[in-house]
């Protein structure tokens, strides 16, 4: 009886591993996700900037 016990724990605590691996790997990808888009929103934001500058003529 006590196997079994030892054996569903075991199962447990590996179970407890695997969706804890999936939680961090889901975090690491919004992360990673969220830092793009940062990326994306920078880059847009500096091309406002040029347009700007261009058409105000101040980037000369």
């Amino acid at each position: 009886m006590s196997y079994q016990a030892g054996q569903a724990k075991g199962q447990a605590q590996e179970k407890g591993n695997q969706m804890m691996d999936k939680a961090g790997n889901a975090a690491q990808s919004a992360k990673e996700s969220m830092q793009e888009a940062g990326q994306q929103m920078k880059a847009t934001a500096q091309g406002v900037a040029e347009s700007v500058k261009n058409a105000t003529g101040m980037n000369k």
